[in-house]
């Protein structure tokens, strides 16, 4: 069933999201499995989340996001669960403190000097701290974390600015992202988070190497109520003959005859 705007709904009143991940794949054809994150006040809350699985060893936080897209599972973390005090923060599980702000660690690694590691710090996007003791992620098609506090899709780039054009269907404004460079799950899940806005990452060198993000995709986290709007957005553009995959016409193709059947 759907709400009377087109917006796909179960018998309770939730969204649909076994229809919703269809559509998705439907209209861009993923690779990989869309999840959604959620942030939990205790570990009694996370722990309750149907065939929740908790990790039996050390990880990051790509890990983790990891195991739900490549593999299918079901995932809740602590602090304890994880390797360090950088993955903690990016999900309001570590306080932004002196400490952590002075990124002592990075310096030589992927800054010069003692100052830029501090200002890459200094200028990731955190959610709060000291609401919440745990995180679970999972797919999106299985509804276990009704709702989540945002929804991570991966694909390539010529799904995602389809991706992105069916967000601004309708109500359109222009979307500003920028990139933090090593830590950017700042820029996406860490980002959306903090201000509930749709926001678009690169993935870094630690998303691909050890979250295995492929390393044609790019990443979007983006609250779950904006979805029935992209779906929507995707299946006008699609009726307008825009849809992926996107066959290339071929540079030296006179372009009037293919933009002719879009623009009469």
């Amino acid at each position: 069933m759907s709400e009377p705007d087109g917006t796909p709904v179960d018998v309770a009143g939730h969204l649909d999201w076994p229809r919703l991940v269809d559509d998705l794949h439907r209209l861009l054809r993923l690779r990989t499995t869309p999840i959604g994150m959620k942030r939990f006040e205790t570990v009694a809350e996370m722990e309750a989340v149907p065939r929740i699985r908790r990790p039996q060893a050390i990880h990051t936080t790509d890990q983790i996001v990891g195991q739900a897209a490549r593999n299918g599972w079901t995932v809740g973390i602590t602090r304890a669960d994880l390797v360090g005090d950088q993955c903690a923060a990016v999900i309001g599980l570590h306080p932004r403190d002196a400490e952590w702000l002075r990124g002592e660690r990075y310096a030589g690694v992927w800054y010069s000097s003692p100052e830029d590691a501090a200002a890459h710090q200094a200028a990731m996007d955190l959610p709060s701290f000291g609401t919440h003791e745990a995180l679970a992620v999972s797919p999106l098609a299985t509804g276990r974390l009704d709702p989540p506090d945002v929804c991570l899709i991966y694909a390539t780039p010529a799904q995602m600015i389809l991706f992105i054009n069916g967000l601004q269907w309708t109500g359109y404004r222009k979307l500003d992202w920028g990139c933090v460079g090593e830590s950017s799950c700042a820029d996406s899940w860490g980002r959306a988070l903090a201000t509930g806005e749709p926001s678009l990452s690169i993935p870094c060198f630690a998303e691909r190497r050890y979250g295995g993000v492929m390393e044609d995709e790019l990443l979007m986290a983006i609250p779950p109520g904006f979805l029935p709007k992209v779906i929507d957005g995707l299946d006008a553009l699609s009726r307008n003959g825009l849809r992926y995959p996107i066959p290339p016409y071929g540079v030296n193709t006179d372009a009037r005859a293919g933009l002719g059947v879009s623009y009469r």
